[in-house]
């Protein structure tokens, strides 16, 4: 097994957030250790040999439940199943902007193409520029500006070309 600087980053990012003192991931011919400065929780796995160690997902506790009130109608939902997703690479914030001076990379309607910047990420004081893959017209921006984003998140929906 060996990572690169992007899965290392996203590593760290994840240990800071989950609350996480340190993980260790040791292979034959890999070893990385991740310590942080918050208080110790402790999480132990048995992982295989062969297989990648997984990372630690928090769980929230189940919530008490109590009798359910009658939900009203909701819209018919939107099927976006002929779209594509662009997601985010990383824990981080979301601007739709170079700075707020600037105007946004991209707006509803805007035709882009692979490897267009259509927003940026800040994750510990860095800015990412975050590049489409595909090719096509954005048809929904499903994040705020300025706003928390989580890794994988869903942040426009492509209508692809």
């Amino acid at each position: 097994m060996s990572m690169d600087i992007k899965q290392i980053q996203d590593l760290i990012k994840f240990v800071a957030k989950s609350g996480v003192n340190e993980v260790a991931i040791e292979e034959e011919d890999f070893k990385i250790t991740i310590k942080t400065n918050q208080a110790p929780t402790y999480v132990t796995a048995t992982v295989p040999a062969s297989a990648p160690a997984p990372l630690p997902a928090a769980t929230p506790a189940p919530a008490a439940t109590a009798p359910e009130a009658p939900k009203p109608a909701a819209p018919k939902a939107e099927d976006t199943s002929n779209y594509v997703t662009i997601k985010s690479p990383m824990i981080g914030t979301f601007y739709r902007s170079p700075s707020p001076d600037k105007p946004v990379f991209v707006n509803v309607g805007d035709d882009i193409s692979a490897g267009k910047v259509v927003c940026i990420i800040e994750a510990m004081k860095l800015f990412n520029e975050i590049e489409s893959e595909v090719s096509g017209k954005i048809v929904k921006i499903l994040v705020d500006d300025a706003q928390p984003v989580e890794y994988d998140q869903p942040l426009f929906l492509v209508e692809p070309k």
